[in-house]
């Protein structure tokens, strides 16, 4: 065979072979250890890559479906919905931002509340989504933290909250940074009611949020890897001109230096709940 005859060959054979059509969510790449994982064994696996433990981002349908009893959850609050107050405008509108965001999402503002059980001891929650604007914090999310807890403290059910957010949501101006005193203030009370508040910290919980609610837990649980902070790890360096510790801000980070009370892994955190539930759940008349 001459040299000229066995390139025909190859071209031949390169171009009568099809390509392979495999859709494109079939395999996603961890971004920690970059290990090709099979999506399916990546959501049975609670969103935890099997190899390097790293823990995805998840929404609140997925930590629903993860965290509470099946077909438990019930939303509360659905129609609430975001006001452009201030008729903000940067590169778009503030009303466009929102109107994009429920589309995408399907969810009125960034977060979900109801009630659900853990194992069957009933609980109120709220989820929040940093899919939508970030998991930013305005009047919408802050009203509706705050009526779970007030719930709570007529109702004496656990409060579970699920962070994840990058602070205040600035179209909302001061109407946003209102929220931390309420929901604190919120928090107070059902401190009073010696009712016990849980705060779960995702990836990321940072700004206004983190400075709020989700360090004011009576066990304030982090996921593995998690950032945790008010200012970013760049803006503080930028700051004080200093480089930072290895892993400044991470859970474990946070859990050396007594910021947080403990590290769990997604795939254990139901069963934690639960020891946590039950033993700080005791039956009590009102104060």
């Amino acid at each position: 065979m001459s040299i000229i005859d066995w390139f025909a060959k190859k071209e031949k054979s390169t171009g009568s072979s099809e390509r392979l059509n495999i859709p494109g969510d079939v395999w996603v790449k961890c971004t920690s250890c970059s290990e090709i994982l099979f999506q399916k064994d990546l959501e049975s696996n609670q969103k935890v890559c099997p190899k390097c433990g790293f823990h995805f981002r998840i929404s609140p349908e997925e930590r629903i479906r993860y965290t509470f009893d099946t077909n438990t959850f019930i939303e509360k609050d659905t129609t609430l919905g975001p006001t452009d107050f201030l008729r903000f405008f940067d590169t778009e509108s503030y009303a466009d931002r929102i109107r994009k965001a429920q589309s995408k999402s399907g969810k009125n503002d960034a977060v979900v509340s109801g009630t659900a059980s853990i194992n069957g001891l009933p609980v109120n929650t709220a989820i929040m989504n940093f899919a939508f604007m970030g998991g930013s914090m305005g009047s919408v999310v802050g009203e509706k933290i705050t009526r779970i807890i007030e719930r709570s403290v007529e109702d004496f059910k656990p409060v579970v909250v699920f962070t994840s957010s990058g602070g205040a949501r600035m179209q909302e101006g001061i109407m946003s940074l209102m929220q931390m005193a309420k929901t604190s203030a919120a928090l107070e009370r059902l401190t009073e009611q010696r009712v016990p508040y849980i705060s779960v910290l995702c990836d990321p919980t940072t700004g206004g949020t983190s400075a709020s609610f989700a360090i004011l837990g009576d066990i304030n649980i982090a996921e593995p890897g998690a950032l945790i902070s008010f200012a970013g790890p760049r803006v503080i360096e930028q700051t004080i001109r200093q480089k930072l510790p290895k892993g400044f801000q991470r859970s474990e980070f946070l859990l050396a230096h007594g910021m947080v009370d403990m590290v769990t892994d997604r795939r254990e955190l139901k069963t934690t709940l639960s020891t946590i539930l039950t033993t700080l759940s005791i039956p009590r008349e009102p104060i």
